[in-house]
């Protein structure tokens, strides 16, 4: 199977059964993510993790983007940033299912975002079924928090630190909890005069 057939089965939505040649093409890009991520981590030079991390998506290079490592993927090839994203340390991200991050987007420290659930009837638990996550452009996603498989982030949101989201949020909401509701709009804020 080639990457290229990998992706159109992940974007198909299908479920994956335990021990199939999909599930197997899971572990070859786990081990090739591994590999590349290893060899991000161990990078303090802007245009050297940027390099890397470029080569890990496979999506042409974008000085724009900046990254603090390590951060921790099990595919790779499945994630897409826009234009000016910044992803901080200790960030693990399971794309296989899709990841897409939009311009201007801000994903703070130790963020999880799933793109996998297993499946609940036991006999089938090594199976999982992938939905994509997509955080809009714009988009502040707080330290620890998590983004579970199927979630639509909206332009402008603000993710609270620690929040597990469950669902979609709107743009320019703010959420936060566990599971992650509404708290205000980020247009009802406003935010501390500037130090002279």
């Amino acid at each position: 199977m080639t990457v290229e057939e990998f992706c159109a089965a992940m974007e198909s939505g299908e479920p994956v059964e335990g021990q199939s040649g999909l599930h197997q093409m899971f572990h070859l890009l786990a081990v090739r993510a591994r590999r590349i991520a290893a060899a991000l981590n161990r990078q303090v030079k802007p245009e050297k993790i940027r390099k890397i991390f470029f080569r890990l998506t496979g999506q042409a290079r974008d000085d724009t983007f900046s990254m603090f490592p390590p951060f921790y993927t099990d595919c790779g090839v499945r994630i897409r940033v826009g234009k000016n994203v910044f992803i901080n340390a200790g960030c693990c991200f399971q794309d296989q299912g899709g990841i897409e991050i939009g311009d201007g987007a801000l994903i703070g420290h130790q963020v999880v975002i799933a793109t996998l659930n297993h499946m609940f009837a036991p006999e089938r638990r090594g199976g999982m079924t992938p939905a994509p996550v997509k955080i809009g452009k714009g988009v502040w996603i707080g330290s620890h928090a998590t983004i579970l498989p199927g979630v639509t982030v909206g332009d402008h949101a603000v993710v609270a630190a620690g929040a597990v989201v469950t669902k979609d949020v709107p743009a320019y909401a703010v959420v936060g909890g566990v599971p992650a509701k509404f708290l205000c709009d980020v247009r009802d804020k406003t935010d501390p005069p500037r130090a002279e």
